[in-house]
């Protein structure tokens, strides 16, 4: 028996995408929207397996807001990077399944492990 729990939160960052030889190459931006979910297998004694609340401000406290992504990570931030990236964050203290980063309406990168 297992809860997979999600939560979601949003960004806005500038980045571009070195030698990739196209519009996205040069400096742009996007409101990102990543979803982090997480496997629980126990209720406390309230009923729940952990508070969104924590979990929502452990996501917005590795978010980088209003940033150049290209100044702030030592690799290429693709929407694929970036949902790495933070899936390694959050693992350090969450039971993180998989995260997912949305450039827009109709793209994006999810990250697991399986």
């Amino acid at each position: 028996m297992s809860w997979t729990l999600k939560v979601k939160d949003k960004f806005q960052a500038a980045h571009f995408l070195k030698d990739y030889k196209g519009k996205c190459e040069k400096i742009h931006g996007h409101t990102f929207h990543v979803e982090v979910s997480v496997v629980t297998s126990q209720l406390n004694h309230t009923g729940i397996s952990l508070d969104f609340t924590q979990l929502k401000d452990q996501l917005a406290a590795i978010l980088p807001d209003h940033t150049l992504l290209n100044d702030v990570y030592d690799f290429p931030p693709s929407a694929e990077n970036l949902a790495r990236h933070f899936y390694y964050e959050l693992r350090k203290t969450l039971p993180v399944k998989e995260v997912t980063v949305w450039e827009s309406e109709d793209a994006s990168a999810t990250y697991s492990e399986d």
